[in-house]
C-alpha cells in the first residue's frame, strides 16, 4: 500500500504545472467534453506508465541494489531539479488528430506528450525502487487523474487559480525527499 500512495503523491504533485496538465486544459476548451478527454488521459496514461514501470522493473535487475540505490537516488534528484522547470504547452498537439474524434484525439495528443516527460521519468525511477508494479503503475495513473480531471472538469477557472510555482515547488521537495531517504535507507 506504501508503494500505491508514494506514486500516487509523486505524480499527482508533480503533475501540477506540467505540459500534459496543460494540454488537458487546452483539449477540454477545444472539445468541451469531459467525458471523453477524461477516458483518453485514463487510457494515454495507463499505457504509457505502464510500458515506463516495465521499463523500470527491468533496470532493477541489471545493476546489484547497492548501484541501483544509487542511481535511483540521483535520479530523483535530477527529477527533483527538473520539476521547477515550468513546462509551456503545446497547442499544436491538441490540433493532431481532432478529426478521428475527441477519444483518439485525446488519448494519442496525450500519450505523445507524456514521452519522456518527468512523470514517465518518475514513473520509472519509481519501478526500479519500489514493488509491486502493479502499484507503481496504478498510484501513477492515480496521481495523473488527480492533477488532470479537474483541470478539465473545471476548466480555464481552475487552472487560472493554481498556485504554479507553490506545486513545482512542492513537488521538487517531494522528489528531493524521497532521493534523500533512498541514500540514507
Amino acid at each position: 500500500m506504501q508503494t500505491l500512495l508514494v506514486s500516487t503523491a509523486a505524480v499527482a504533485i508533480a503533475e501540477i504545472g506540467d505540459k500534459t496538465q496543460l494540454l488537458s486544459l487546452i483539449l477540454a476548451a477545444k472539445y468541451r467534453r469531459p467525458w471523453p478527454i477524461v477516458i483518453g488521459i485514463f487510457v494515454a496514461t495507463l499505457a504509457n506508465h505502464a510500458l515506463a514501470g516495465a521499463a523500470g522493473a527491468v533496470v532493477a535487475q541489471w545493476f546489484s541494489p547497492q548501484t541501483l540505490r544509487w542511481i535511483v537516488a540521483l535520479s530523483f534528484f535530477a527529477v527533483a531539479l527538473w520539476t521547477l522547470k515550468p513546462d509551456a504547452a503545446d497547442e499544436e498537439g491538441a490540433e493532431r488528430g481532432s478529426t478521428h474524434g475527441v477519444l483518439v484525439a485525446t488519448l494519442i495528443a496525450f500519450f505523445l506528450a507524456e514521452m519522456g516527460d518527468k512523470t514517465q521519468v518518475a514513473t520509472v525511477v519509481l519501478a526500479a525502487q519500489y514493488h509491486p508494479l502493479w502499484q507503481v503503475v496504478a498510484g501513477t495513473t492515480i496521481g495523473m487523474l488527480l492533477a488532470n480531471v479537474p483541470v478539465v472538469w473545471l476548466g480555464a477557472r481552475f487552472a487560472s487559480r493554481l498556485p504554479l510555482k507553490a506545486a513545482r515547488i512542492a513537488a521538487a521537495v517531494l522528489f528531493a525527499a524521497l532521493g534523500a531517504w533512498i541514500v540514507l535507507k
